[in-house]
């Protein structure tokens, strides 16, 4: 496993997250297979489909378990090509069914009302600069923790991003975004500590972590008075179905967003979709209200 642990690391590229994952994934369906009396590489379909049944029996979802069963399927993969086992069990178990829930975006009103942060004291000016380029952007929450100031390069509006699988891609930054990032570096050039690169501090004067960003924005949207729980996916979410429901440009879009499939992209067209969906129910004359059954 550790093996297959470094091959993912540093042939892949995978994240620390990834890794993370895999690694419990692999230690529970080991501890599963000892209790059912085999081991890894003598496995049988029938006892990964067990596994899968005793996951529900534990409350899992079936989202969960899909990625375990991923996993194990990648493991085997590997494996294989280094000669250990000649067949790979787990392609024979079928996944799970599940419905995948739908992003949800913050209107263009929610976001008007987020951004109208005071930014007066330097954490606000802080927290002010990291909304509007999460919003301008449509960064990941760890591309947003990773970023260096030298990433930025402000007089092309844009931004240098490490996203997953370490692959770099540029990011354009919008006009109140650069505004708020230079308000940010003036006051961050007399906070940080000697030599720290990152773009975001904390009140130590070193790199702001993922938890902090998602605790500020968590108090920020109950401080604005929004109705909503704010995170920092749910401004990704929203420049993506903000920008695609002004352009319908989805391959822009993906290349915005740094998403390698697009099909990854395509679930924002069913968001806008159900947006334009409960518009007709509420605005068409025709339309079905709730409580009200058609003249017969």
């Amino acid at each position: 496993m550790q093996a297959f642990l470094h091959y993912l690391e540093y042939e892949k590229r995978s994240s620390v997250h990834t890794l993370t994952s895999y690694k419990t994934d692999l230690e529970d369906a080991f501890e599963f297979f000892e209790s059912q009396g085999t081991s890894f590489e003598l496995v049988q379909e029938s006892t990964i489909r067990a596994l899968l049944s005793f996951g529900r029996s534990q409350n899992k979802s079936p989202r969960t378990l899909n990625r375990q069963l991923s996993t194990l399927r990648t493991f085997y993969k590997y494996l294989i090509r280094a000669g250990l086992i000649t067949e790979n069990k787990a392609l024979g178990v079928t996944s799970l069914k599940t419905n995948r829930p739908l992003p949800r975006a913050l209107d263009v009103d929610q976001m008007a009302k987020l951004l109208e942060l005071p930014a007066t004291t330097p954490w606000e000016i802080r927290d002010r600069a990291i909304m509007e380029l999460l919003y301008s952007a449509g960064l990941r929450l760890s591309e947003l923790v990773s970023l260096n100031f030298q990433d930025l390069d402000l007089p092309q509006q844009q931004v240098a991003v490490l996203g997953k699988g370490k692959k770099m891609r540029l990011a354009i930054i919008g006009r109140y975004a650069i505004l708020a990032l230079e308000q940010w570096l003036k006051v961050r050039s007399t906070l940080a500590k000697p030599n720290e690169t990152a773009l975001f501090i904390n009140k130590k004067g070193v790199r702001l972590s993922a938890r902090a960003i998602q605790y500020r924005l968590y108090q920020l949207g109950i401080q604005q008075g929004l109705e909503t729980r704010v995170h920092p996916h749910r401004l990704r979410h929203s420049f993506a179905s903000h920008l695609l429901e002004s352009s319908h440009d989805l391959r822009g879009v993906q290349e915005l967003l740094g998403h390698s499939d697009l099909s990854t992209t395509q679930i924002y067209t069913k968001v806008n979709f159900q947006h334009l969906a409960n518009v007709y129910d509420e605005c068409h004359p025709r339309a079905k209200k709730q409580g009200k059954e058609p003249r017969p």
